[in-house]
């Protein structure tokens, strides 16, 4: 009898097991930094992707002065070591806000045979690796809830660390304070849970107007549903069992259930002005973080008016 079974719950794990995992998120870290920076350079984050002049407290660079311009805004004490008149221009600051939340509930930590990596990993992944991409682009990026919004070269340690710090914790969808209408949001899970309940849930967060992105990260055996002959399945959350004679028979009818569901999902996020995109974990993270970050682009153009 084969049995499907799921990887123990992260939140159940002993500490040495989080330590662990601690450990190897750190020891990771600066290779999935670099994925992030190759995957950047070939995919333009669009008006939010590109540094540039205009209203904002942080010093960017010193320009020669145009005749024409109010001279209140030549900097003399440049203007004093050179020969010409410089103006001192602050970057461009965004007024929005990116808000993470990565899914490390039990359901998270499957992994079949299929898969590259168990689903958890991968949405830490990709958020940690979008979050650096954010960032190099001049936002500022936060896990709702768990941390306040940074934008500093070092976010993917400073993102891990919030999380492991509430590694155990669980939930559907976020609980933390509600994002603002300016704010943007990338939620990241498996999505493992009724479509009504996952509807109230959402309509609370974006309660406010906040838009973004729900990226469903799925194992291809959950896609695929390759099991057949007498098999059991395991519950993740509760470890609750369930025994079929022949589980080929039941394939058809899954599928058709999980296409309803994320077909459900799919209107209820759309609705609100989001996008929402699958990955499978048989697939490179890197492809999906090429996938995230095209959408991102295109999402950020139609929201402040990009051309």
């Amino acid at each position: 009898m084969a049995t499907a079974r799921l990887t123990e719950p992260f939140s159940r794990r002993k500490s040495a097991g989080i330590e662990g995992e601690a450990h190897e998120l750190a020891r990771v870290l600066p290779r999935l930094a670099l994925e992030a920076r190759q995957v950047s350079a070939q995919v333009a984050l669009g008006i939010h992707g590109r540094r540039r002049a205009g209203p904002g407290e942080t010093f960017w660079q010193f320009r020669p002065f145009t005749s024409g311009e109010p001279a209140d805004r030549i900097d003399w004490r440049r203007s004093a070591r050179d020969d010409r008149l410089y103006v001192r221009e602050r970057e461009w600051e965004s007024a929005s806000t990116w808000w993470l939340w990565v899914d490390v509930s039990a359901s998270m930590g499957y992994v079949s045979s299929l898969a590259l990596a168990a689903k958890r990993d991968r949405a830490i992944v990709l958020g940690f690796a979008m979050a650096d991409l954010l960032v190099r682009g001049g936002e500022r990026v936060g896990l709702i809830g768990l941390s306040p919004p940074l934008s500093t070269r070092a976010i993917v340690p400073r993102l891990a660390e919030a999380l492991l710090m509430h590694g155990d914790a669980t939930g559907d969808l976020p609980e933390g304070p509600i994002p603002g209408p300016r704010d943007r949001v990338l939620l990241l899970s498996d999505f493992i849970l009724p479509a009504e309940a996952f509807a109230e849930r959402f309509h609370r967060l974006t309660s406010r107007g906040a838009t973004g992105t729900c990226l469903m990260v799925r194992d291809p055996a959950e896609t695929l549903f390759p099991f057949s002959g007498e098999t059991e399945f395991e519950e993740a959350e509760h470890g609750e069992r369930w025994r079929v004679g022949n589980a080929a028979d039941m394939a058809q009818r899954y599928k058709e259930r999980l296409a309803a569901h994320e077909a459900a999902l799919r209107v209820t996020t759309t609705r609100r002005g989001w996008s929402f995109l699958t990955h499978g974990t048989d697939d490179t993270a890197a492809d999906g973080l090429l996938r995230l970050a095209m959408l991102v682009e295109n999402g950020a153009s139609r929201a402040f008016g990009a051309r």
